[in-house]
């Protein structure tokens, strides 16, 4: 949008300061209307004529800019579609076998939102998967809850069988007293609503992304519906810390 803008600025002042030389050089829309402009304003005719030079010598500056911001973005998108296919590779040695459409990644960046002005929450930016289902429920994690939550609060690579914790914890009862023996931790820092809503993706996986400074900007995720220990490999995690550390270089940018 603020592109767009600027470029119809840009647009409009070469079209004024060249209607402006038009007119001054054919004496439109009189001679009587420019001598005094010429007179009380010596410099209009130069002004004019910098007006259309430097905005014109910016055109094609701003055309380069563009189509390099359009193949940055293409080389981003790139990545994380080799990224994805790599990932349903090793997926696809897990048994019983998991569906490609099951597979999802996602991307999601530290944001000062209006609910969370001063602590932050992350946020969804991109949902990589070949299917419609399953649906991708909403969730706007602060640090510590979910995995994503998790892996911003200890700022590492951290995965979690919840297909595991489903199978033991299957009321309200025996959720509560896992989480006051083990530690909200040990069950995602969710509240028992929460667990019963999110414990479909039995696997899921999070690797930070940071910025040159090395602080936590973001994450990336990597979830199926079963099959952690046949996921929880060196090669997962390689594939999925690369794009990591290509995110945190563009800066969520072109994700």
């Amino acid at each position: 949008m603020r592109l767009t803008t600027a470029r119809a600025i840009d647009r409009s002042v070469i079209l004024v300061a060249t209607l402006g030389l038009a007119g001054r050089q054919y004496d439109l829309p009189s001679r009587s209307f420019w001598q005094p402009v010429a007179a009380d304003h010596p410099y209009f005719l130069v002004t004019l004529i910098t007006l259309v030079g430097l905005f014109g010598t910016l055109t094609p500056v701003e055309a380069f800019s563009r189509r390099t911001r359009l193949e940055q973005a293409v080389a981003m998108r790139r990545q994380i579609l080799i990224t994805f296919g790599q990932l349903i590779e090793i997926g696809a040695a897990v048994q019983p076998r998991i569906e490609t459409s099951d597979l999802g990644l996602h991307i999601w960046q530290k944001q000062h939102t209006l609910r969370h002005p001063w602590s932050g929450e992350l946020v969804r930016l991109a949902t990589y998967r070949l299917g419609s289902t399953p649906q991708t429920r909403i969730i706007r994690p602060t640090k510590g809850v979910g995995v994503v939550g998790l892996c911003w609060e200890l700022d590492r690579e951290i995965g979690m069988n919840v297909e595991d914790l489903a199978r033991r914890l299957t009321d309200k009862d025996s959720f509560t007293a896992y989480r006051d023996e083990h530690g909200a931790r040990s069950v995602m820092g969710f509240s028992w609503e929460e667990f019963q809503r999110f414990r479909h993706r039995g696997a899921v996986f999070a690797s930070p992304v940071r910025n040159g400074r090395s602080n936590f900007i973001g994450c990336i995720s990597f979830d199926t519906a079963h099959g952690y220990n046949e996921l929880d490999r060196l090669r997962m995690w390689h594939e999925l810390n690369t794009l990591c550390i290509v995110v945190g270089q563009d800066g969520f940018e072109n994700v």
